[in-house]
């Protein structure tokens, strides 16, 4: 066994990933964003592992069960295609609840990095939302967030850069690694 610390391309699901549709519990709803599996086969062959990181408070406003949210991960998972996505993981937590997972809070990029092996010098945070940027800084990693959610105006963001969407973030990252 090797010692050797992998960097991680950690992204958001909704609205990043794949449409918001508002509390996806139907696995029918999934639609990924064009070129985005493409993005990720890219980073992966460069080495990085890809984590998804999300916030799902639709679970703990009852508005979906864990089972509906694992049928929709699936989905995603089956869409972007096998073998692409080396973990994903989601909170649960509502907005103003004491939560060390929910985002921006750096809980699952830390469970991650400890599971998983990963070198957060190295890694990289990409979403559609400040509170992503706010995540990944919380962590320690670069971020790079994306005009594809219902928050376009990326005015005064934090991120260390912006892109138009996944495949172009991406191509940041290739580019600087």
């Amino acid at each position: 066994m090797t010692d050797a610390l992998w960097p991680a391309g950690f992204v958001d699901r909704d609205d990043t990933i794949m449409e918001d549709c508002g509390y996806c519990s139907d696995p029918k709803n999934v639609r990924i964003f064009p070129g985005v599996p493409e993005a990720l086969r890219r980073l992966k062959s460069r080495g990085f592992k890809l984590i998804i990181i999300t916030n799902q408070s639709g679970i703990g406003r009852g508005l979906m069960t864990v089972e509906q949210y694992r049928a929709v991960e699936g989905e995603v998972l089956r869409q972007l295609g096998s073998d692409l996505i080396d973990a994903t993981y989601f909170c649960p937590d509502v907005p103003g609840q004491n939560s060390s997972c929910r985002k921006p809070a750096p809980g699952m990029i830390l469970q991650a990095q400890r599971e998983h092996g990963i070198d957060l010098s190295r890694s990289f945070f990409i979403g559609d939302k400040e509170i992503d940027v706010e995540c990944g800084r919380n962590a320690g990693v670069r971020t790079i967030r994306v005009q594809t959610g219902f928050q376009h105006d990326t005015i005064g963001s934090k991120a260390d850069w912006v892109a138009k969407d996944l495949p172009a973030a991406a191509e940041i990252i290739l580019n600087v690694t």
